[in-house]
């Protein structure tokens, strides 16, 4: 837990900013959280193969890493886009072994399709799932693993929201905000484990009457909590998945390439969506130079290099800390740093020094 001090002065705010980082794991962010317990299960299971998605990298890295860790094969499908602008994320899991493909992908059937309906479709979460699903289908030895809008991937993520009284009062000698918990919970939202997973152990207590504030920030890119309809949907364009009701902007809808890999997500969870509709969540939308100038304000401030989509969570952050300037408030924040960003150098760059 980092106390954002510099980052304070410089916003001349009585507000107490703390940063709960998981930019510090192997992988560079949280998603080692379930990788590994997904992992040890497929092994326990008799699996050989690892099959799964990923968007921006960070959660191919951490499967990566834990099918390596249990002597399994892993097969990644990763967004395109991302995969020609984040190729060291590439390289890391190609280091561990994985076999990393494009997604779509002319490996499988639905890929296939896709392509030949549109040859330069740049990818999204939704085509991953779908290249995932089908080819781990095919491979009876192979186990799909989620790396996000799972229950029991919230389950594992529930370390993040844990840790945050204990290491509040450890780190800093008090108790801060509602309970040591702080006043604001702030993360991302793609497809929702890291924000479920900041918030999930303190649900009862805002049930109960605590005065806690959550807070979702997602991407202008793909808008569902702050633009989307409530409705039936399926997470992939394959049709492999469940229809989940949820926010979403729809399934044809292609989100715009950018840096934000890890939030391009047409369809949010149900978990998601509920506290959303039932006003437990507030959610806000950036777009990603306003996230990428967030990053690096951090940066200047703190030292701190911070994945693009942990941009989003601490652009909104410091929405939460000029409001409460203007009512002279003093809030405790508590801001998920989910991912390092010096893998998405060349995001920042682009963005902020090119153009």
């Amino acid at each position: 837990m980092h106390r954002a001090h510099r980052l304070e002065k410089y916003l001349g705010t009585g507000a107490r900013i703390y940063l709960k980082r998981e930019d510090v794991l192997p992988t560079g962010s949280f998603k080692l959280n379930t990788a590994i317990a997904q992992a040890y299960y497929a092994a326990e299971e008799g699996r050989t193969t690892l099959v799964t998605e990923t968007g921006a990298g960070q959660w191919g890295m951490s499967v990566a890493l834990a099918a390596k860790m249990f002597g399994l094969r892993a097969e990644i499908f990763m967004v395109r886009c991302s995969l020609e602008q984040k190729p060291y994320r590439r390289h890391y899991m190609e280091l561990l072994g994985a076999k990393v493909r494009p997604s779509p992908s002319t490996h499988t059937a639905i890929g296939r399709k896709i392509l030949g309906e549109n040859p330069d479709h740049p990818g999204s979460l939704g085509t991953a799932i779908s290249d995932a699903i089908e080819h781990a289908l095919g491979n009876p030895s192979a186990a799909y693993l989620a790396g996000s809008g799972m229950p029991h991937v919230y389950l594992h993520q529930t370390l993040l929201g844990l840790e945050i009284a204990q290491q509040l009062k450890t780190t800093h000698g008090e108790d801060l905000g509602v309970d040591g918990r702080g006043d604001h919970l702030i993360a991302c939202s793609g497809g929702g484990s890291n924000l479920c997973g900041l918030i999930g152990p303190h649900l009862r207590a805002k049930a109960d009457g605590a005065d806690l504030r959550f807070l979702a920030a997602e991407s202008t890119a793909a808008p569902r909590l702050t633009q989307g309809v409530y409705a039936y949907g399926r997470t992939d364009l394959g049709g492999y998945t469940p229809e989940v009701l949820g926010y979403t902007m729809g399934e044809s809808f292609i989100p715009p390439p950018n840096h934000v890999g890890g939030l391009r997500n047409h369809h949010s969870s149900a978990l998601v969506s509920l506290l959303r509709r039932e006003r437990v969540l507030d959610a806000v939308a950036f777009d990603q130079r306003t996230a990428l100038e967030a990053g690096r304000l951090l940066l200047q401030t703190e030292g701190l290099l911070l994945a693009p989509e942990a941009g989003h969570a601490v652009a909104a952050a410091l929405d939460v800390v000029a409001k409460a300037d203007a009512e002279n408030a003093e809030p405790v924040i508590v801001v998920l740093a989910s991912g390092s960003g010096f893998l998405d150098l060349q995001g920042y760059n682009e963005v902020l020094l090119d153009a």
